[in-house]
């Protein structure tokens, strides 16, 4: 057999990694480009669809589920294709980032999925994106140890029935690599990643009693599950593997999304694993979508805005009455708490939060949920253990009598809380804090007791804007101006300072932090993704 012949995608302004070219073959990259030439002018023009919807909805402030597809959602008869063995049981789920240390112990969690995550919880360095695949790969081949140099604690790998099953969280549609080019012209990054992942580890998967499975993030239509849809059936048949081996779950964590739920599950049927709640980046999108809509869709304080509030509620059971009637698994939203190693009372407040946010999911009749940190794995499972026993979901449980009209999902002003002065400055301090990690390299980052990622700073600095351009009083009679904004951001930034140490806060990136986390916030023209000017200064 002659060998591959040379890709024709360019690497470059990339420093040499070690072992980069198992994971950069000329046979990967050559699939890459293929996926490349063949599928980013859709993408290209289903990213400009999305601006044309957001401008019709700045026109109408409103949405509503598709007339032109009423008769799929009528239609009772089709469902998705069922699960395979290796993803029937999702009752605990946890994510992270895909770094060497990470990947063993979230196999080695105890959870029954693991995300491993190239997008919100992976600051995108050539580094990351290309050791995270190689850091799979190694885990799938049991080669894969790691001895923190700084505790000298040793990581290993646990028997192969004990670990977590891989479901690999891809970067989303609006995302460009930098680092490969086609004709000179970035390849993007959802067919980077997903395109060196599954041609390096499908078979191997298959081989493992699995599969190449994915989360969807940031999808805001049908049209964009069937396009992902069409992705995996030319993959398939390009590495010679069965048709439906692929089994993909879909994020609703935009507005747009949720009022297409069944048709995304219809794009996908034959690889469709479920649906999941995702929400910091929902109510992003809420913000986003909605930014010229008044007073009735300003939101309040992050923390304020529970998965009880009614619009969540109306959400997430539309979301698992859609998934069970099509047979489909319902996954809940993130416990993001990480506990604390020296406040034993903090850990208890948090984890009866924790345990009760489980435990209604569980009963409303998910079939599983979400969390950041392996201590939280036990109590997530107790919840759903109470409730399945030993049926790996609850998928027959049809909830019928969950009606949610296209007005329920955008209620907003049904909430009584109201934006604070403590949330502005809460939301400048994760912002400037979150920020400065992920310029560092860092996507998942511990902040407060809470494990931060990208989403967190969108929806940070997305409230500030709308604050602002919605002329807030806070409860102190203070005005949310710009001039507010700065005046805290230049507090917090002097307070990180005392906190840390001159010679810490010179070596980190906190000014350019303040100064991006100001920038998107208060820009008259909003940033569809924060991410994206962080990109240009993103250093790897």
């Amino acid at each position: 057999m002659s060998a591959p012949a040379p890709s024709p995608l360019a690497i470059v302004e990339a420093e040499p990694l070690p072992r980069q070219d198992e994971v950069l073959t000329d046979a990967a990259l050559a699939f890459v480009a293929e996926l490349h030439r063949r599928f980013t002018p859709r993408r290209d023009e289903l990213l400009a669809r999305r601006a044309e919807r957001r401008a019709e909805i700045a026109r109408t402030s409103t949405l509503d589920f598709l007339p032109e597809t009423a008769q799929l959602r009528e239609d009772d008869s089709w469902k998705v294709a069922p699960a395979p063995a290796a993803l029937n049981d999702r009752r605990v789920e946890i994510t992270g980032p895909t770094d060497r240390k990470m990947t063993i112990n979230a196999l080695n969690s105890g959870a029954k999925v693991w995300l491993a995550d190239f997008e919100d919880a992976s600051a995108p360095t050539w580094e990351n994106v290309v050791l995270g695949q190689l850091n799979l790969i190694d885990a799938y081949e049991r080669k894969i140890d790691f001895t923190d140099p700084r505790t000298g604690k040793s990581y290993a790998l646990r028997p192969a029935s004990e670990l977590a099953t891989v479901v690999m969280r891809p970067r989303g549609w609006h995302l460009e690599e930098r680092h490969l080019r086609f004709d000179g012209r970035p390849v993007p990054g959802a067919l980077v990643d997903f395109g060196l992942y599954f041609f390096h580890n499908a078979q191997r998967l298959i081989d493992l009693g699995k599969g190449p499975y994915f989360y969807l993030p940031k999808t805001e239509s049908h049209l964009e599950a069937r396009l992902w849809n069409d992705i995996f059936v030319f993959a398939q048949d390009y590495v010679g593997i069965p048709q439906g081996t692929v089994r993909a779950t879909v994020l609703i964590e935009t507005i747009t999304a949720a009022y297409e739920m069944e048709e995304i599950l219809y794009e996908l049927r034959d690889h469709a694993a479920g649906l999941n709640a995702g929400r910091w980046d929902y109510l992003f999108s809420i913000v986003k979508n909605f930014r010229d809509g008044g007073q009735k869709f300003v939101l309040p304080d992050r923390n304020a805005v529970t998965m009880t509030a009614p619009f969540m509620r109306a959400y997430t059971e539309l979301l698992v009455r859609t998934c069970h009637k099509r047979g489909a698994h319902a996954i809940g939203g993130m416990a993001a708490f990480i506990p604390s190693r020296k406040d034993a009372e903090v850990n208890k407040v948090a984890f009866e939060k924790v345990k009760a946010d489980k435990d209604r999911e569980a009963n409303d009749g998910f079939d599983g949920s979400w969390v950041a940190h392996p201590d939280l794995v036990p109590i997530a499972m107790a919840s759903f253990d109470a409730v399945l026993g030993g049926r790996p979901n609850q998928k027959d449980r049809l909830r019928e009598d969950v009606s949610v009209a296209p007005g329920d999902l955008i209620a907003i002003d049904s909430l009584d809380a109201k934006p604070t002065y403590d949330g502005l400055r809460n939301a400048v301090q994760v912002g400037i804090r979150y920020i400065e990690a992920w310029l560092r390299g860092l996507g998942a980052v511990a902040i407060f007791n809470l494990m931060e990622d990208a989403a967190t700073a969108e929806i940070s600095r997305s409230q500030i804007w709308q604050w602002i351009n919605a002329g807030v009083v806070f409860e102190n009679g203070e005005r949310a101006t710009p001039e507010l904004a700065r005046e805290v951001a230049a507090r917090e930034l002097a307070a990180i300072r005392a906190e840390i140490g001159e010679e810490a806060f010179t070596a980190g990136r906190w000014q350019q932090a303040h100064d991006l986390l100001l920038k998107v916030s208060l820009d008259e023209d909003y940033a569809d993704f924060l991410t994206l000017p962080a990109y240009e200064q993103l250093v790897g």
